[in-house]
């Protein structure tokens, strides 16, 4: 049994992983083809996004049976092989469960559509007529979050794309079917669990409009949203000892946080919260550009670890998943720094009171795909904000712009095994175009390579599991003058640890009030680090791990 303080989440995303049959979709055999690889990085959980039934318009968070696999990924009898071979080098699988909404061509919905009550019951029917929503609420892929169906006279509730309707967790038959889910995917070995916009599947009884915002008010972290989980929880026993859970937290606070991981809550064991990845939105937009607030993400990261430290609960701490530009492109320097800030921004988050989740390639410092034309890109949201940046009268070379910096495509182009064609990852034409650097960006090199970013990856995840002060130590920041410079200091009992980070593409010399000379270094991205008493001198992009114990 893993202990989750001391282990390390590996996010897979399958359809850009591996691919085996040449069709240029990742698949399960692709996964089970490198878990070795994995087993060599030195992570506990691999968590797969997504690859149940799905007509994939939201890349399968679109789901059209959640106990069938589409074979566009593979069989059951794949799972069942991959969970075993799994299980064989010490890891455990984590499944992306999305509970918030389905496919609406999903058996449950296509029956509501039948005009059968007690199915319409599963989601949010309102009465109306055309041209007039129930609310003036936004979908978070843009327009109005509500759709008419002309042959019922009624419209459905999306928060997410018109495809995905959210369902009714009010309706105690809905969470009785998610139990099942739950039980059935226990029973084939699952022992991980990452619930997708968890925190928005409690709505409100009576809805209305919103004159301040989009909606959001309304249902992020719910009325009786504590109460679902603790009942889904110990219904199914996901409390116990040997299972992961992880909460996707949508625009969420501290205290609710708390409330979702403190072990005496008995709901979840972490969850992940967004707020240091929206300090690039101007005037909290998404699409609309501005450099990161580097002061702003800093406060985030202290705020969050101490506030979650003080209330016994847990964080899931990560720069990078399918949803999140690469985080070397965004905080990093992913040109002449490439590898020593994809390096720094690692020391940053596996330095941290939480569990860390590593993102497929962002242990060989993948960057973002930079893609050209609107042809490349497959990512509805992305498609949608094309269309929608020209309604607003954009010009077309700042959507691409904006697109660059902001699509979630950029972390969804397939992995770079080595510098072949399609980078290694497949014998046919890709779903979406490999990254041109995979030449120069690639498993392959990494591995012949002893300072490689996924050597120094390595390193991290051993040292969580080596030193307790990385796992279980309290968390205090250290604030010093530099501009561009985060630090902070765990501790625990006579261990102490010290991180000192610089995001700026300057050497930077950092004086600190305690003498640091007889501080081991546990590791450091460059290979010599200037220590001089109470100065420590940080070269471009620089970062270390300091230790004491007594």
């Amino acid at each position: 049994m893993q202990n989750f303080k001391k282990s390390c989440v590996y996010q897979i995303y399958p359809k850009s992983f591996m691919d085996t049959d040449g069709d240029g979709i990742g698949d399960l055999r692709g996964i089970i083809e490198k878990l070795d690889y994995l087993k060599k990085l030195g992570v506990d959980y691999l968590w797969l996004t997504p690859f149940f039934v799905s007509p994939q318009n939201d890349n399968g968070y679109d789901i059209e049976d959640y106990c069938r696999i589409d074979p566009l990924f593979g069989t059951m009898e794949d799972l069942d092989r991959l969970i075993l071979e799994a299980k064989d080098r010490d890891m455990r699988l984590m499944l992306d469960m999305v509970f918030n909404h389905t496919s609406t061509r999903h058996e449950w919905f296509q029956r509501a559509l039948a005009g059968e009550k007690k199915y319409q019951d599963y989601y949010f029917f309102q009465d109306g007529t055309a041209g007039s929503p129930p609310t003036n609420w936004q979908s978070k892929f843009g327009g109005n979050a509500w759709e008419y169906v002309k042959e019922l006279g009624k419209y459905y509730l999306h928060l997410y794309d018109v495809t995905q309707a959210d369902l009714n967790w009010e309706n105690k038959n809905v969470r009785e079917e998610i139990k099942n889910v739950l039980r059935f995917w226990k029973e084939k070995g699952i022992r991980g669990f990452r619930f997708d916009v968890i925190n928005l599947v409690s709505k409100p009884t009576v809805f209305e409009d919103d004159e301040e915002g989009d909606g959001r008010r309304f249902y992020t972290d719910g009325p009786r949203i504590h109460e679902f989980l603790r009942e889904i929880v110990e219904d199914t026993g996901l409390d116990a000892e040997d299972v992961v859970t992880v909460g996707e937290m949508s625009s969420t606070t501290i205290d609710h946080c708390i409330h979702y991981t403190n072990p005496r809550e008995k709901q979840l064991k972490m969850c992940f919260n967004f707020h240091h990845l929206k300090v690039d939105y101007k005037d909290g937009d998404k699409w609309s550009l501005m450099p990161y607030d580097f002061g702003r993400l800093k406060k985030i990261f202290h705020t969050w670890q101490e506030g979650i430290a003080g209330g016994n609960g847990w964080n899931a701490v990560f720069w990078c998943n399918h949803d999140q530009p690469r985080a070397v492109s965004r905080f990093g320097d992913d040109g002449v720094h490439r590898k020593q800030s994809a390096k720094m921004l690692a020391t940053v988050i596996h330095g941290m009171r939480g569990t860390p989740f590593i993102y497929q390639g962002e242990e060989i410092g993948m960057t973002n795909a930079y893609f050209k034309d609107i042809s490349q890109y497959r990512d509805v949201e992305s498609l949608h904000y094309f269309d929608i940046l020209k309604e607003q009268g954009k010009k077309e070379e700042d959507i691409y712009r904006i697109l660059k910096e902001r699509s979630r495509d950029n972390a969804r182009t397939p992995m770079q095994w080595d510098g072949e064609e399609n980078g290694g990852f497949t014998s046919g034409t890709p779903w979406l175009s490999v990254n041109k650097n995979c030449r120069e960006i690639n498993v392959k090199e990494s591995l012949a390579d002893s300072d490689s970013i996924f050597t120094y990856y390595q390193k991290l995840v051993e040292l969580r599991k080596q030193y307790e002060v990385i796992s279980d130590g309290s968390y205090e920041p250290v604030f010093v003058d530099n501009q561009g410079i985060m630090s902070y200091k765990r501790a625990l009992n006579e261990e102490k640890l010290l991180v000192f980070a610089n995001f700026t593409g300057q050497e930077q010399m950092v004086k600190q009030k305690e003498n640091l000379d007889d501080w081991e270094i546990l590791l450091s991205n460059y290979k010599y680090v200037t220590i001089n008493g109470d100065r420590v001198t940080l070269e471009p992009f620089g970062a270390v791990m300091l230790y004491r114990k007594g």
